[in-house]
């Protein structure tokens, strides 16, 4: 039976033609890739706008949340702490992918050389899976502070949060070691006898690549999306049945609560569906190579760039006290007069909160 091969994930590029042949020997070629067409300067630009707002929202909140307090130390509770870990992770998620990924569209061959094959697509699974497991440890730091809210104080140490962090960048750098040892620089194609490419080469045949495939799947989407589900889902339970206090405060922020979590959820399952999709069709099936499917791809990229890029809105720029914390460390000393130590504002990460999960900046 005829096998076709694509190269269609993040951590796999596609330049001129698939690295799969058929029966003939002839290549599959996506379309309006060897031609030169628009998307060579418009994926580019579409990449670059993607880049340039996650790089400037994650710097942000890094500057923000690093911000030295006046007795010298910066702020570190654990929500910060995840928070801080999930900017890195979405920073070096966008610096190691978007970039590259940009090029294959822009340039006839891979001109990086063969260490970067390797190491940049290692590094871009790594730090992928660090921002998902992160925002599943966020989740669930969230529901321990709602639900649990009196063993939380305990739970939810400095001490947890650095060994929770420790704990995904063991995990998600081990699970991503496949992508190191078999993505490899190759040339001598019979369309592009000059030009090197770089491929997710497996040696060891199509069964060990299809379990990999369906174990990224699982542990990098599947499970997070039902773990972060879960964790948002008690705590609106909670928020609805345990709090007695109904005034219209409670109320508005109950409601605030709930839009969020919707939010949250629906932004993780649409960013990273269309990728998953992609890379088990083509793992398979047969995944067809034409305009519609080209530009599914395109989408797929760059839902999961932006993902990266909405992150810093959800979990910072929504509070309130965090845009005035962010405006105080912005601020001219030349035109106004700095803000009292005693004044300093205090950041509550409204998103999930209660009165009981308080951050510090």
């Amino acid at each position: 039976m005829e096998k076709k091969e694509t190269m269609l994930s993040l951590d796999t590029n596609t330049s001129e033609c698939s690295a799969g042949a058929n029966q003939t020997g002839s290549p599959h070629c996506w379309p309006g890739v060897t031609g030169g067409g628009p998307e060579v300067v418009i994926v580019p630009v579409l990449f670059g706008v993607i880049f340039l707002l996650g790089m400037v929202g994650n710097t942000l909140v890094l500057v923000v949340l690093g911000h030295i307090r006046p007795n010298g130390r910066p702020s570190r509770s654990a929500t910060n702490i995840f928070i801080l870990n999930l900017s890195i992770a979405d920073f070096s998620f966008l610096l190691f992918c978007v970039p590259f990924q940009a090029t294959i569209y822009s340039l006839p061959d891979w001109v990086f050389g063969a260490f970067f094959c390797k190491w940049v697509h290692y590094l871009a699974m790594t730090t992928m899976l660090v921002s998902i497991f992160t925002l599943v440890a966020m989740s669930v730091d969230r529901y321990i502070a709602v639900v649990h809210a009196k063993r939380s104080l305990c739970i939810r140490s400095k001490r947890n949060a650095v060994m929770g962090v420790s704990v995904i960048w063991l995990l998600s750098l081990l699970i991503a070691i496949p992508v190191a040892q078999h993505q490899a620089l190759m040339s001598g194609h019979e369309k592009a006898p000059n030009s090197s490419f770089c491929w997710e080469h497996w040696a060891d045949g199509s069964a060990a690549k299809q379990t990999y495939k369906v174990a990224i799947l699982v542990v990098g989407y599947l499970l997070p999306l039902l773990l972060i589900t879960c964790c948002y889902a008690k705590v609106l339970y909670h928020l609805h049945t345990k709090v007695k206090n109904i005034s219209k405060k409670s109320e508005r922020s109950k409601k605030k609560t709930a839009q969020t979590v919707l939010l949250v959820v629906a932004v993780f399952l649409i960013s990273w569906l269309p990728h998953h999709i992609i890379t088990m069709w083509a793992e398979f099936g047969q995944f067809p190579l034409n305009n519609i499917s080209f530009t599914f791809r395109i989408i797929s990229h760059c839902l999961a760039y932006g993902n990266s890029c909405i992150n810093p809105i959800i979990y910072a720029f929504l509070s309130e006290n965090f845009r005035k914390a962010c405006q105080q460390v912005f601020t001219c000393k030349f035109l106004l007069k700095p803000v009292p130590a005693e004044k300093l504002v205090r950041i509550r990460m409204e998103n999930f909160s209660t009165t009981h999960s308080t951050t510090n900046v």
